[in-house]
């Protein structure tokens, strides 16, 4: 049994309740790991040692504060295969994923924004003869940082990376569901020489931890990704202190399908924009628009290839789909399949949880599943599901797609395929999304904002846009003599 601290202050400590949560290994359904189950006083605490380190680690140099960056993407690169495991076994996701996307893309984070810092410049704006205006960019203090369970250590570095680049402290808690590799950053941040306070990472439940981070009077800025509706209560507590908020929040992501597209590489990338990490991630397609003269090509040559995914154990090599997150996610996009059914849906494959055998068998896997015969305006096509579903639909023209693929209260990526590069600048125009790939996806650029619109968040992420949120602009005007 493994038994994960907070990290507070430079020191790896217990929560002052010395109570724990227990973590479930979703491959097996077994407790295999217990959390702090902290609450106000520990996150209180991890606010002080923030505060306190605030004013050394804001002054700095941007070359220190890079280099101990870096050194820390270093280590996470070093420790590839353990933290690989700890990340797959935390999460259910196969080893390989975790291998080739989590862990390398949580140290380019780092490296990424050791590099930016350097690079970040400020604005001036001369008024001719009588003055000259310059900008400051200035840390904001303590920011609370909040990821989600998906991509544990991926968008938790997301977060930090930038906010400690730009001379914040940091007061951050990863998802209760996957905490491990959270935790093992602790160790190589103390290994990095990352001084005390600079980073803190408190472990709990999201009403006791989330609640007092994103409460606590002395956090000015908070970064959130996880689910609409807890953005929503999020937003709530925050804009009456007039809080920075950055929210990066539900999806239900259109993939648009022409008949000119390259078939073969489409339905290769699809495949993948539909169940890669079982579903579990903000930016796979779950609504798939297809036109008519293609459908019915598409269907037989799309399920044919769904059927052929490996649903297994998260170690092997050959697993394609390891197991979803949690039993009670399991059983919410299971639900979704008897829901799409009421709804008229036909289920053309999976949808089914799959018994596998000896340590596996209490594990939470689900058959990848392609439902048609729905309508666009069905709940199954309206809600997020984050599972490894995928509704499959016919259309006419340009504006009927547009129209469906528009349709949800999300806007958060989408996808277009057509070798017509006039029709896909005008759809990826028309297209309420935050982030549109034609002919790609998951094709990823850290200089570029990332986030979406309508209920899919408020604010972006990445590149500039990022350093920008985590800093306060401050003109200063000087007149000539």
């Amino acid at each position: 049994m493994i038994l994960l601290q907070n990290y507070i202050n430079g020191e790896l400590i217990a929560p002052k309740s010395n109570l724990y949560i227990d973590n479930y290994d979703p491959a097996t359904g077994n407790i295999y790991s217990q959390i702090p189950d902290s609450d106000y006083t520990d996150v209180n605490n991890a606010v002080e040692a923030a505060e306190a380190a605030f004013n050394s680690w804001s002054n700095t140099t941007k070359d220190e504060r890079s280099r101990i960056l870096y050194k820390i993407a270093d280590l996470i690169e070093a420790n590839l295969d353990r933290l690989a495991a700890a990340e797959s076994m935390d999460n259910g996701k196969p080893l390989s994923l975790a291998k080739r996307v989590d862990i390398p893309r949580a140290a380019h984070n780092f490296r990424f924004y050791a590099t930016a810092i350097i690079h970040y410049s400020s604005e001036s704006h001369s008024m001719e003869d009588k003055a000259i205006n310059f900008t400051h960019r200035d840390p904001v203090g303590v920011a609370g940082c909040i990821s989600p369970w998906n991509l544990p250590l991926y968008l938790f570095s997301w977060k930090i990376a930038p906010a400690l680049a730009v001379g914040n402290c940091v007061v951050a808690k990863p998802s209760e569901i996957t905490p491990m590799t959270a935790f093992l950053l602790s160790e190589l941040c103390i290994e990095a020489g990352l001084p005390k306070g600079v980073l803190n990472i408190v472990h709990g439940l999201g009403p006791k931890v989330g609640e007092a981070i994103v409460s606590h009077p002395n956090v000015p800025l908070i970064s959130f990704t996880g689910g609409t509706q807890t953005g929503k209560h999020i937003a709530r507590i925050a804009a009456p202190m007039f809080k920075k908020l950055s929210l990066e929040l539900g999806g239900k992501n259109p993939t648009i399908i022409f008949e000119d597209c390259d078939f073969e590489r489409m339905l290769n990338t699809v495949i993948a924009s539909s169940f890669d990490n079982q579903g579990q991630i903000c930016l796979c397609g779950s609504r798939i628009f297809i036109e008519k003269s293609l459908y019915d090509k598409f269907k037989t040559a799309f399920v044919n290839r769904v059927n052929a995914l490996k649903v297994g154990d998260p170690n092997d090599e050959s697993t394609n789909l390891g197991a979803v997150v949690s039993k009670s996610h399991m059983e919410k996009v299971l639900s979704y399949v008897t829901l799409a059914q009421e709804e008229g849906g036909t289920v053309l494959t999976g949808g089914y949880q799959i018994q596998l055998e000896g340590r596996l068998k209490d594990g939470y896997y689900i058959a990848p599943a392609v439902i048609e015969g729905l309508d666009y305006t069905c709940r199954t096509n309206q809600e997020e599901i984050f599972g490894p579903i995928v509704t499959i639909t016919p259309f006419s023209s340009t504006e009927e797609v547009l129209k469906m693929a528009n349709s949800t209260k999300y806007g958060l990526a989408s996808s277009v395929w057509t070798s017509n590069i006039s029709k896909a600048n005008i759809v990826a125009k028309k297209l309420h999304a935050g982030i549109v790939w034609i002919n790609c996806w998951l094709l990823r650029d850290l200089r570029t904002p990332f986030g979406g619109v309508k209920q899919s968040g408020v604010g972006r992420e990445g590149g500039n846009e990022a350093l920008q949120f985590f800093t306060e602009p401050k003109n200063v005007c000087i007149q000539y003599q």
